[in-house]
């Protein structure tokens, strides 16, 4: 006869293992399977965040803990920019209506530190920033519904954004500027920069897609109406121009004299902040702002030097007393 009694905790025990190694199958099933975006515990832990996708396919929104300092007042020679973009973000912020921005133009002009230096402008007034690269727009939608119910007042940066044929990032970011059946959020503006006016490569074979109509009408080819209907979603177009020489002397000498050097010394690096760009080929905010680093370190390297040999003549002149 079988002893029901003593089998029925074998039984119960062996179910219960059962469970337990059940459990822990589910657990690691789970942390490999992409969780929904999860909003940051603390929002007043930073101004500034950036998305992130983890090896599991997990996104997550990061605090960027030390935002580049970068104030209006620096940026020279794009006043008419500077001010279509602070009434924008002025108007954003105090929840009035705005628009999406594209800022388009020449390379190091101050497209991203002006976008930089609204943040900080009105970071008390509830502005906030995310950056998300372009392999990561197909998850804007995620984004844009975490921060839907925040006080706060978001801005979606994309840095550098061009596409080539074919990326899924184009649609999603269509989708998200106008063309969705969602609403937009009121407290969500897009902010991007771009080399490219409209954001895809134009090919001359582009034009061969226009047909001319028996009455002269030209009606632009489906390919061309694709590649500018993004650029046209953003309401707000901001150009940036190539620095003149003179515009570009003028942010060199505001730079160096940010870094402290003197009226003779910032004087005395004219020719060679022409040098430095002409090496480069080209007259930028940028370029200039790398030429006065490297001009005031070897300033700064170039006084070491000479309180060091004033020291060792000090010494040798004290040896010599001496030894008189």
């Amino acid at each position: 006869m079988t002893d029901t009694n003593s089998s029925a905790p074998v039984a119960f025990a062996a179910l219960e293992r059962l469970v337990q190694r059940a459990e822990q199958l589910m657990q690691r099933i789970e942390a490999v399977l992409p969780q929904p975006l999860q909003a940051p515990a603390d929002w007043s832990a930073a101004i500034a965040w950036r998305y992130r996708k983890r090896a599991n396919g997990c996104g997550v929104l990061e605090p960027v803990r030390h935002v580049g300092a970068m104030r209006l007042d620096d940026l020279q020679n794009i006043d008419a920019q500077k001010e279509k973009i602070v009434a924008n973000t002025a108007h954003f912020v105090a929840g009035r209506t705005a628009n999406n921005v594209l800022l388009t133009g020449a390379r190091g002009t101050g497209k991203s530190s002006l976008i930089r230096a609204c943040l900080h402008a009105f970071a008390d007034q509830g502005l906030r920033l995310i950056e998300v690269d372009k392999a990561d727009l197909t998850d804007l939608p995620d984004i844009v519904e975490v921060v839907a119910a925040r006080p706060e007042k978001f801005i979606i940066y994309c840095d550098d954004l061009s596409f080539e044929e074919g990326e899924p990032g184009y649609k999603a970011m269509k989708s998200i500027l106008d063309g969705s059946v969602a609403a937009a959020t009121p407290n969500v503006l897009v902010y991007a920069t771009s080399n490219r006016r409209h954001l895809l490569p134009e090919y001359m074979s582009d034009n061969l897609q226009t047909q001319k109509g028996q009455d002269g009408e030209i009606h632009p080819g489906e390919v061309v109406e694709e590649k500018i209907s993004l650029s046209e979603r953003f309401g707000l177009w901001v150009s940036f121009y190539p620095f003149s020489q003179q515009e570009y002397l003028r942010v060199v000498v505001q730079w160096l004299t940010s870094l402290g050097l003197s009226a003779e010394q910032v004087a005395a690096a004219e020719p060679h902040a022409l040098v430095w760009a002409l090496e480069r080929g080209s007259r930028s905010g940028r370029v200039a702002q790398q030429f006065a680093r490297d001009y005031a370190a070897r300033c700064a390297q170039g006084t070491a030097a000479s309180n060091a040999s004033a020291r060792i003549a000090d010494v040798e002149g004290l040896s010599d007393g001496a030894t008189l």
